[in-house]
């Protein structure tokens, strides 16, 4: 069952649910909008000629109060709220239509698992022909929360737990490629 602002708000103030920094105009009908944080990364073009699901990827790091991202172009960047899921709740990330229109795609995996704590990290494609400017603290997508029928026998405690800033691919640290 998808999550109302009602509920939100409740789960939030009972410490249920972590959300922050959150200010009140964010919380919206059946979804939180995320804001876009200062942390970014882009893939090391310079690395390797082929990058494989077996080895770690080199990314350059920056932050930034402004981005502008080239057409046709890919780079991570990460939410300003840390979120904090109970075993009960998973969420999805979607991004927001209105930037959508513009060409801007937000190509995270889209589900947050029960359990989850850290910044989410976000997946950028812009695939207008034009560049695209973005600044920090703008919202940029949304964080649909929805109850489980009961708490996870196994809540997260994957490779991306407390995420903070902008975290690459650590695929290579998946079971079966060790």
């Amino acid at each position: 069952m998808i999550l109302s602002d009602r509920t939100i708000r409740d789960l939030m103030e009972k410490g249920i649910l972590k959300i922050e920094p959150l200010e009140e105009y964010q919380v919206q009908p059946a979804s939180v909008d995320l804001r876009l944080g200062d942390s970014f990364l882009k893939l090391d073009e310079n690395m390797t000629e082929v990058m494989t699901l077996d080895d770690e990827i080199k990314y350059v790091s920056y932050r930034s109060e402004e981005l502008v991202i080239p057409p046709h172009s890919f780079l991570l960047a990460t939410t300003m709220e840390y979120v904090e899921l109970p075993d009960n709740i998973t969420a999805f990330v979607e991004g927001r239509s209105s930037i959508g229109r513009m060409g801007l795609f937000i190509q995270n995996a889209g589900w947050v698992d029960p359990g989850f704590k850290g910044q989410i990290t976000l997946e950028l494609y812009n695939a207008n022909s034009l560049p695209i400017k973005l600044t920090s603290g703008r919202r940029i997508c949304q964080l649909v929360l929805a109850r489980m029928d009961e708490k996870a026998l196994n809540p997260y405690q994957g490779k991306y737990q407390n995420q903070r800033d902008a975290v690459g691919s650590r695929v290579y640290l998946d079971q079966e490629n060790q």
